[in-house]
């Protein structure tokens, strides 16, 4: 019993690792703006796909060169593809979101607008590459350690860690940093930070390419231990990492960071002891109540300004 519960925690660490990676992304951007970006489930779709693209090049699947091993190739696709999706997310920015934000139009309009980004995003991919669903390739061979009758592989830890140290390596950037204070000051006033000789535009671009950067790296790691990704992988997975945020109180790195482990913990174990039909249906009565209770989720600080 004991062990059949610190396995089904062990497995919702990792699933709960995927869903707060991408929550971080929406915290950052609803932080600073005031703005869902609902866009963000599908550039973690596009980030798969450009890992799933970095990597094959990498491995010379394309025929270019001989390619490299396995793990060179996992280093130095992580930063490739963070980089390549935060350009993504940038674009987004400077075509769909600046222009409205500069006209001052009512934040619905701009809530709309991410909606249709997605979509864009992922139809785009679907007439660009196809329908068809691709097979990430192996970078590293999966082992499997057992402690205590508890089996844990090499990619599950990896995954997990890569979660734990972007949220500590985003925490000091928030709290340590200069660009992070610049952050922190236009989520309290945006109008009166040029006042202050801060660069707006540049404060939010980098917030994007921050979220962007960490949806890549969950697409990325996702695609490695799920090998099989398609355009539609974002669309639920983003939804769902979307209320992990606004569980954890939106706005709060912590909160969303938790919220994320917190529905994968549910979901695991709705899995463990009921039909996995009943999974979505179970989790997300569980949060309803969460936020029946706390509506500003469990980290969250209530706002005036509404979206």
């Amino acid at each position: 019993m004991l062990q059949s519960f610190l396995q089904n925690i062990l497995n919702a660490l990792q699933w709960g690792s995927f869903y707060s990676l991408i929550a971080l992304g929406y915290c950052l951007v609803y932080g600073v703006l005031l703005l869902i970006n609902f866009a963000h489930g599908d550039i973690f779709m596009v980030g798969a796909y450009i890992a799933f693209y970095c990597c094959m090049f990498l491995l010379g699947k394309f025929g270019v060169f001989a390619g490299l091993p396995g793990w060179m190739v996992l280093a130095v696709a992580v930063p490739l593809t963070m980089v390549l999706t935060a350009v993504v997310g940038v674009t987004l920015e400077r075509i769909a979101y600046r222009p409205l934000r500069r006209k001052g139009v009512n934040r619905l309009y701009v809530v709309i607008t991410a909606l249709m980004c997605g979509l864009i995003l992922e139809n785009g991919n679907l007439a660009l590459l196809g329908a068809s669903r691709k097979s990430f390739p192996t970078l590293v061979p999966v082992k499997v350690f057992e402690v205590f009758g508890v089996t844990v592989t090499n990619i599950k830890l990896m995954v997990i860690g890569v979660a734990i140290l972007s949220f500590l390596l985003l925490h000091f950037i928030v709290t340590r940093t200069k660009i992070g204070m610049a952050m922190r000051a236009i989520s309290y006033d945006r109008f009166a930070v040029p006042l202050m000789g801060i660069p707006a535009d540049t404060v939010i671009v980098f917030t994007f390419v921050l979220g962007s950067g960490f949806a890549g790296l969950a697409g990325l790691f996702f695609a490695m231990t799920y090998p099989v990704i398609d355009p539609y992988m974002g669309a639920l997975i983003g939804w769902k990492a979307f209320i992990a945020a606004v569980v954890g109180g939106i706005g709060s790195i912590a909160g969303a960071f938790a919220g994320g482990f917190l529905l994968g913990f549910v979901e695991i174990m709705v899995v463990a002891f009921f039909p996995s039909t009943y999974r979505d249906l179970i989790a997300f009565s569980i949060l309803l109540l969460i936020l029946s209770i706390r509506p500003t989720g469990l980290f969250g600080v209530a706002r005036r300004t509404k979206i």
